[in-house]
């Protein structure tokens, strides 16, 4: 058997700085999953060794294991693995003890199966232990031959440095998956928060009609009321008439058509009444629906703007209605009239301040044979070009002090995604600001 060449402390010296530079260089290029595959390889290089082994500690059903992060296997990297430390050589390094077995390791230990599949005959391991105190994971180098004393004092040199490098690059990758559970929470939580702000958005701008409408309902009751009042004080005449000897026909006739015509004012105003309150309870019910149903965009479009009337009269802003005759649709009204109405809603809020002359035109036509276009623009103060990018961001609003919540246009944007359509500022030139939505006909 040929005699190793020994070699002297100044090529010793040498040789681990010069391992110990190459190693250095290329593991700082990478991290993560890339780290332990360069740092195996560059470490059985230089240790010329056949197998180098890097794994995190992991709980294990008899114990302590490891899952490997790396493995070197003389030629190729080999897959990763999991198994026990119990029986192992590992188990000493993973109490924090430095492992050393020059040969006969698989001698010492006969129950550890994948030294006898590697062929081991010498064993070198290291702790990865962070800055706590705790044990992180091993570094092992492993030969088929036997380790002499220079291999030795290398192979501990390097392993030291190396095993606490990984456990910085273990802790960094503990730190980042626990700053990404942290930022999935606080992302679920505002997601969850949004959510729930867009839902009580929605019901505000629902709820900001009822006051309109209900001023709006208030004035045929009350007319029907009157007349109904009316209506018992004739029945009174006619009875204090009727117990009278004689009754002249004109006077009964007086009587019937004063009935008439106050039963008239009941029935029409009731019915005025009944269609305003019908038309409300359809948007209401409709917005807390998501189901597509055939309609008639034209038809369903000037509900909606019937059911605002008493907001639009009150902020004295007239709705122009550019539309077809018919247009079929099968489409989520519900989520139609949210759109629609947080338009509206947002324009009387913001586009009029100052302005005398207020009115929206929104202009309805097809897009084609399978979408359909829905153009909104208002005669307003219109929007500085260094505003007009954020409009869409949820809780951007030019009014935060003044009740302002920032959601208005994100729920558009919101909805019409959900619809399977876009929203987008229009670039045509005009006074205000204009809205182009483009929709598909049939959603499913």
């Amino acid at each position: 058997m040929p005699e190793t060449p020994r070699f002297s402390e100044a090529e010793k010296r040498r040789r681990a700085e010069a391992a110990l530079r190459s190693i250095t260089l290329s593991t700082s290029r990478v991290q993560g999953e890339a780290f332990f595959r360069v740092l195996v390889k560059d470490l059985a290089a230089a240790l010329d060794v056949a197998y180098v082994i890097a794994g995190r500690l992991i709980p294990f059903e008899d114990g302590e294991g490891v899952q490997t992060l790396a493995v070197w296997g003389g030629a190729d990297w080999l897959p990763n693995m999991s198994y026990s430390l119990k029986g192992t050589p590992c188990s000493n390094v993973a109490d924090q003890s430095m492992c050393f077995y020059a040969c006969g390791v698989q001698q010492a230990y006969p129950d550890d199966h994948l030294l006898g599949e590697m062929g081991a005959q010498s064993y070198v391991g290291m702790p990865m232990v962070g800055t706590t105190g705790a044990s992180l994971g091993i570094l092992v180098a492993l030969d088929k031959r036997e380790i002499d004393a220079d291999k030795h004092l290398l192979a501990l040199s390097l392993l030291s440095i190396f095993a606490a490098r990984g456990a910085a690059e273990l802790q960094h990758q503990d730190r980042e998956a626990e700053l990404e559970g942290l930022v999935l929470a606080r992302t679920e939580e505002l997601r969850h928060a949004t959510a729930t702000l867009v839902e009580r958005e929605k019901l505000a701008a629902l709820g900001g009609l009822v006051a309109g409408v209900a001023h709006e309902v208030n004035t045929p009751i009350g007319i029907a009321v009157t007349a109904a009042s009316g209506m018992e004080e004739f029945a009174r005449e006619m009875l204090a008439m009727l117990a009278r000897d004689k009754v002249s026909r004109s006077e009964l006739q007086g009587l019937a058509r004063r009935i008439e015509s106050a039963a008239g004012l009941v029935c029409s105003n009731l019915a005025r009444a009944a269609t305003l309150v019908g038309n409300f309870k359809t948007l209401a019910v409709d917005q807390s629906s998501e189901l597509a149903l055939p309609l008639d965009l034209v038809d369903y479009l000037r509900a909606i703007i019937r059911t605002h009337q008493p907001v639009l009269r009150k902020a004295e802003v007239e709705v122009l209605l550019d539309a077809p005759e018919r247009l079929p649709v099968r489409m989520a009204g519900g989520m139609l009239s949210q759109i629609i109405s947080n338009l509206l809603l947002n324009a009387i809020t913001h586009a009029f301040e100052g302005r005398s002359e207020r009115r929206i035109a929104i202009r309805l036509r097809e897009a084609g044979t399978d979408d359909v276009e829905l153009r909104l623009r208002d005669n307003g103060n219109g929007v500085p070009d260094e505003i007009r990018p954020r409009l869409f961001e949820p809780f951007f609003s030019t009014k935060r002090g003044d009740g302002g919540s920032g959601l208005g246009l994100h729920i558009v944007q919101t909805l019409s995604q959900r619809l399977g359509g876009s929203v987008q500022l229009d670039t045509e030139p005009g006074a205000g600001l204009g809205l182009v939505i483009r929709l598909p006909r049939n959603s499913v």
